[in-house]
């Protein structure tokens, strides 16, 4: 794919060293522009531009006097007018454990009056109802007459009525929902929600050292093997009475996704096997809570889920987005679920779908297809299949299209170039630049530049990394290599975007040379490069950062005594396993929060890629650092927080007791009462300093600057 690039890899490095090369009428950004928020001029804000009004305005929010104010834009002339409906219209907040309604003309009326804590309050599409949880049971209250319905009674501490178990909202609904688990009928006729039974899920108690005695945290949190929440899903009548579950057996080992509504009113269920290989799509009968099969997925390695099935007008049918094909694409598919036509192929991504416009049998979507680290905006034509680029340059586009295609807003920028944004129409023409990120001070400083590098892997598969290179390189010296990196399947971090926090700055003044790595799972090579890793989750992967690394400890500048990797959670499990299964390529690493045994962590995400423990025992032993501690050589640093309930710090607990009985050298450094990564911001500065401290003492070896403890 990108053959000709890395033939001349040493080239292309090295003649962008000249981009590092500081200019002698610059000045350096200083400690406290870069880690203080003194001023630099180095940005100037873009337009806060969020969503459309209708297909021919966008809003811009703009604000005046201290006040933020709504706009709604024209698009093709650039007439502002105040946007009279605030796009927000009517919403609904918890205020001290109460459902505050606030009108869409600012009234605020106060639906609920009691102790208990309501939860995930959220209007019906009509506006008439809100519905929400308390003490895991379903209600929903009319506003304007305050008149509340109760719609289960069974919620319990192991029975939950529209409210998620632990594995559904972390792994399948996604943390966004905030374990809302209900969604309203498009017509708020009704109500769907999931009913949860965790009596039968492993309890995992998480130790909190707060107060004289200390006290214990139990989750419901099913690992890797064990048995997972009873699940069954309902509708029921807004106006309240009996819940018509659907047709399944909640005892079958199973899952369930976000449900669908077609356009009619129906309602779709995903279902998925344990194995997470098959996925099948029902109808609900609204009569008899039967179900009809729509659509059916196989794959020999695993599915995930879909976020998203945009219905055709008229009763075309609808559009999915699958990688069954090992990339990405589109697919036609008719109402009763039948396979119309494949709308695109080839080794590429299909993003998102943006827009559709029914009439001219158009969709748009955006897609990894120029080149795997940009995104650009397409059509393509249901009729014929042509397919058209509509964005420009050689840049990575972020898009907000109207709703039906006619307009589109995009930032674009590259590494070399910060963001700009700009209007265009359906056809791919420039309407109006709408803001430029580039500050009226850019010019005046010393910036290290990045570039794009392509690696092979030992296997012959070419992946990308960037590299930024220190200031004043000398001649012959030997530089530290620091690599970033987190490595999860198809969460890729390697983009041709401008990503320059001021910090990369300083430590390219200080002589750091900085690496972001991305392996074959993370959708740089679709679908197709992921299912390498089907039930190995890691081994492939580190084995490709030790292929890169490789590749940077044969250039003449790097200081092989000191090539150190970092991550957080699946970055702090690659870490671990860098300093253990790759002791020969990386000396140096931190490892935060990280997964240190795939038996550790939970259930669906990690039975999604290594099948169960019991089912692949040679898998888990082959993916966890624990194995390959006697490997051990460098320094590692390992980082948890004591009350993490998504990585356990049972991980690093294990990890930290082989090491010790192995009579090895390591650091461990712990936050108490700090959940997965630290949300307290004295916790988050002493983190960082600790981070920076351990790059002065074993990277650079020289003192901590004392302006970071100021």
């Amino acid at each position: 794919m990108h053959t000709t690039r890395y033939g001349s890899a040493c080239l292309t490095v090295l003649s962008f060293l000249s981009l590092s090369v500081q200019a002698q009428d610059k000045k350096d950004l200083s400690f406290r522009q870069i880690f203080r928020g003194e001023t630099t001029g180095l940005y100037q804000p873009l337009p806060s531009i969020r969503g459309w009004a209708d297909d021919t305005h966008y809003i811009e929010y703009r604000t005046t006097g201290g006040a933020s104010k709504a706009w709604k834009v024209d698009a093709a002339t650039g007439k502002a007018e105040p946007y009279a409906t605030p796009p927000e219209g009517a919403t609904v907040q918890v205020r001290d454990h109460d459902i505050i309604y606030t009108s869409a003309e600012g009234t605020e009326t106060k639906l609920t009056s009691d102790t208990a804590q309501e939860k995930n309050p959220t209007l019906s599409p009509d506006g008439k109802y809100v519905a929400f949880t308390r003490t895991n049971d379903l209600y929903s209250i009319e506003i304007a007459t305050k008149k509340e319905i109760r719609y289960t009674t069974d919620g319990s501490d192991v029975v939950y009525n529209g409210w998620a178990s632990w594995v559904y909202y972390e792994e399948i609904l996604g943390r966004a929902s905030r374990y809302r688990a209900f969604w309203w009928s498009p017509d708020s006729r009704y109500l769907a929600y999931m009913h949860f039974d965790d009596s039968k899920v492993p309890v995992f108690p998480i130790y909190s050292e707060k107060g004289q005695h200390g006290y214990l945290e139990n989750t419901r949190y099913p690992e890797a093997g064990d048995t997972n929440p009873a699940v069954k899903i309902g509708t029921v009548p807004v106006t309240g009475g009996k819940t018509l579950w659907a047709d399944f057996n909640e005892k079958d080992d199973q899952y369930f996704g976000a449900p669908f509504f077609t356009p009619e009113g129906r309602l779709w269920v995903q279902w998925m096997n344990r194995g997470q290989d098959n996925l099948k799509i029902y109808e609900i009968n609204p009569d008899n809570g039967q179900k009809k099969e729509i659509y059916d997925e196989k794959q020999s390695t695993w599915i995930d889920w879909y976020d998203n099935i945009p219905f055709l007008t008229g009763g075309k049918g609808f559009i999915l987005r699958s990688d069954k094909s090992g990339w990405a694409h589109l697919y036609w598919h008719n109402a009763d679920g039948s396979l119309n036509k494949q709308l695109t192929s080839g080794n590429w991504t299909v993003k998102d779908i943006t827009a559709i416009d029914n009439k001219q049998g158009i969709i748009y979507f955006t897609a990894r297809k120029e080149a795997s680290p940009r995104i650009d905006l397409y059509q393509v034509s249901m009729k014929t299949g042509a397919i058209t680029r509509l964005t420009f340059g050689d840049y990575y586009h972020a898009v907000d299209m109207s709703p039906n295609g006619s307009y589109f807003v995009t930032t674009y920028s590259n590494l070399s170039t910060p963001p700009r944004m700009a209007l265009l129409n359906n056809k791919g023409k420039v309407i109006r630049e709408l803001g430029d990120a580039r500050g009226s001070q850019f010019g005046q400083y010393n910036l290290a530049g990045t570039a794009m590098q392509y690696y092979k892997t030992r296997d012959g598969l070419e992946l990308p990394m960037t590299i930024t290179m220190p200031f004043n390189m000398q001649p012959g010296k030997k530089y530290p290599i620091l690599i970033s990196i987190y490595g999860g399947p198809d969460a890729g971090s390697v983009y041709d975007n401008w990503k320059m926090p001021l910090s990369t700055q300083w430590w390219a003044q200080e002589g750091v040379i900085q690496v972001v790595i991305d392996n074959r799972s993370s959708g740089q090579l679709g679908k197709m490069g992921m299912n390498y890793i089907h039930r190995q989750l890691g081994k492939r992967e580190i084995e490709d950062y030790m292929d890169a690394a490789k590749w940077l400890r044969a250039q003449p500048w790097t200081d092989t005594t000191k090539v150190c990797i970092t991550g957080g959670s699946f970055g702090g499990y690659m870490t671990c396993m860098a300093l253990t299964y790759g002791a020969d390529v990386f000396t140096h690493g931190v490892a935060n929060f990280a997964v240190t045994d795939w038996q550790l962590y939970d259930s669906h995400y990690t039975e999604r890629y290594m099948d169960t423990p019991q089912e692949n025992p040679e898998g888990y032993r082959i993916t966890s650092p624990i194995t390959y501690a006697d490997r051990y050589k460098g320094l590692l640093r390992i980082v948890h927080g004591t009350m993490d309930d998504n990585v356990h710090m049972q991980n690093s607990i294990q990890f930290v007791d082989k090491l010790e009985n192995l009579g090895k050298h390591f650091e461990f450094m712990v936050y108490p009462g700090e959940r997965h990564g630290w949300r307290n911001s004295v916790k988050n500065r002493h983190s960082d300093n600790e981070m920076y401290r351990f790059i002065y003492s074993y990277l650079l070896e020289r003192p901590f600057p004392k302006e970071f403890e100021q």
